[in-house]
């Protein structure tokens, strides 16, 4: 039981499969839900967490779903959520606002402006839908563009200059080239965004590897550049000399034959 679900009201509740959220998700289509994705590794997600009890506390009739983000990945997958801790608040299956990264008083803020309970329509009864969660303006995400990160933040915003996949391309290439071991990660070394970006982080660190690295999060060209580019379609990816290695799987195979070594001294 995570950290959010000690000593918890009864509206604060850890989601501990699909099939259970989407039981909890259908019982009220009116209902205001706060959606808390978490990894337990990540030190801005014990704040977070904290913050979500103290709402649930606050606002009993807003239901505080605590879902760990890695360990439900179809729960993730459907709200687009790419790092922790992030925040989904929604009206039975319409999304209200999104929250990115640790950032006590966006949350805050977007609960009590949408705690209230709906209003009715003008048939007296309130508008309900058994849709999946559609997309919807971000009203919280600018606010929430801090060092704990935010997916959303105003340099995407402001880059809305379109590049042809052979600028993206050699835009990559001159990443991958920055040093002689770069990571393409989820977050930065000292902040990880997700489990395989911290422990690929750890390996270097352990192998005592002078590596650059580039948040993928920061850059959806770059990002859908290198899966194509490199033939791979997740991250982290390990690049040596320009050229692509592979993943955290392959990193680990190749430091422990010693291959990973003679590419570092080649």
């Amino acid at each position: 039981m995570s950290q959010a679900a000690d000593a918890s009201p009864s509206n604060l509740v850890e989601v501990t499969s699909p099939e259970h959220f989407t039981e909890i998700m259908q019982k009220d289509l009116t209902r205001v839900s706060l959606l808390n994705f978490y990894a337990p590794w990540a030190e801005p997600c014990k704040q977070m967490n904290e913050v979500v009890r103290e709402i649930a506390i606050k606002y009993p009739q807003v239901l505080c779903l605590v879902i760990e983000a890695e360990t439900l990945p179809d729960v993730s997958e459907s709200f687009d959520i790419e790092a922790v801790p992030s925040f989904v608040l929604l009206r039975g299956h319409t999304l209200l606002s999104r929250i990115s990264g640790a950032n006590a008083s966006a949350l805050s803020a977007a609960v009590a402006t949408h705690a209230a309970p709906a209003r009715a329509n003008g048939t007296g009864s309130v508008s309900k839908t058994s849709a999946a969660p559609r997309a919807a303006a971000d009203t919280y995400d600018a606010a929430s563009s801090t060092r704990n990160g935010s997916t959303l933040n105003e340099e995407e915003e402001e880059d809305v200059v379109p590049e042809t996949e052979e600028e993206i391309f050699a835009r990559c290439k001159k990443l991958m080239e920055q040093k002689k071991v770069m990571l393409f990660m989820k977050g930065d070394p000292d902040t990880p965004r997700c489990g395989f970006s911290q422990k690929t982080v750890n390996l270097l660190r352990q192998e005592q590897v002078d590596f650059g690295h580039y948040d993928i999060l920061k850059d959806e060209n770059v990002r859908q550049g290198l899966k194509k580019l490199n033939e791979w379609p997740t991250f982290p990816q390990i690049i040596v000399n320009g050229e692509l290695i592979g993943g955290l799987d392959i990193l680990k195979e190749s430091i422990e034959s010693g291959e990973f070594r003679e590419m570092l001294e080649a």
